[in-house]
């Protein structure tokens, strides 16, 4: 009954909060709460929303979702994009489309380089400490080590499955052993969900101005979540 009030009370306050960047609480009752900053304590996140902070339990929190950056209707400007240069040239090193690299970054952390995952993961491409020391990381929020171990990733990914977009995608977030198990992509919620929010982000990306890239991905089928197998 606690939670139930507290969230009643999270959604009354939420529908004053001012439009912008944000990240999205997704709980086990299938609520989503719009909130500005969160920290994990312990067992518990604490969570900043219009009008105060409230606490909830971690176990209760089954995802946290960036809210997406890219609109249609507001197509891209490369110089406005963060930490462009450094994605121009993790793209052109690894041969990864650049609006691809910014949209798995715009879904995993919100450009936000300190960014911590429930699970761990870390960074603006939200990497597990042991997938970043695989690939030579010494600093796992430093956003040109971050940027250019993940698009390395990425670009295995990709290759292992011969530019199928939607599989390397899948097995970003929940890892290749994932798809090797399943055949596809597997049937959990959050990598299904993710699949679905990067490819969004990347063709509204698509619908505007067009950024530089060193190379365009390949159309792919769409199927039924990076980390290195979170």
């Amino acid at each position: 009954m606690r939670l139930t009030r507290l969230l009643l009370c999270c959604s009354l306050l939420l529908a004053a909060a001012p439009a912008g960047r944000a990240e999205y609480i997704v709980l086990r009752s299938g609520q989503r709460l719009k909130v500005s900053r969160y920290e994990l304590l312990g067992d518990k996140y604490r969570l900043q929303i219009a009008g105060g902070t409230v606490v909830v339990a971690a176990e209760d929190v089954l995802g946290i979702e960036p809210e997406e950056v890219f609109t249609p209707s507001k197509p891209s400007d490369d110089s406005k994009t963060p930490y462009r240069e450094l994605i121009e040239a993790a793209s052109a090193q690894y041969k990864v489309d650049a609006d691809l690299i910014t949209s798995v970054i715009a879904v995993e952390s919100n450009f936000e380089p300190k960014a911590i995952s429930r699970r761990n993961a870390r960074g603006l491409m939200q990497l597990l400490p042991e997938t970043a020391e695989r690939l030579g990381v010494k600093d796992i929020f430093d956003p040109k080590q971050n940027i250019d171990a993940g698009t390395r990733y990425l670009s295995d990914l990709l290759q292992r499955y011969d530019n199928n977009l939607v599989l390397a995608l899948a097995a970003y977030n929940a890892g290749p052993e994932k798809i090797s198990r399943f055949g596809d992509v597997p049937p959990y919620p959050e990598t299904i969900s993710y699949v679905r929010r990067v490819k969004r982000v990347y063709e509204n990306s698509k619908s505007g101005v067009t950024p530089r890239s060193t190379q365009k991905s390949k159309p792919v089928s769409p199927a039924a979540g990076s980390r290195g197998g979170n």
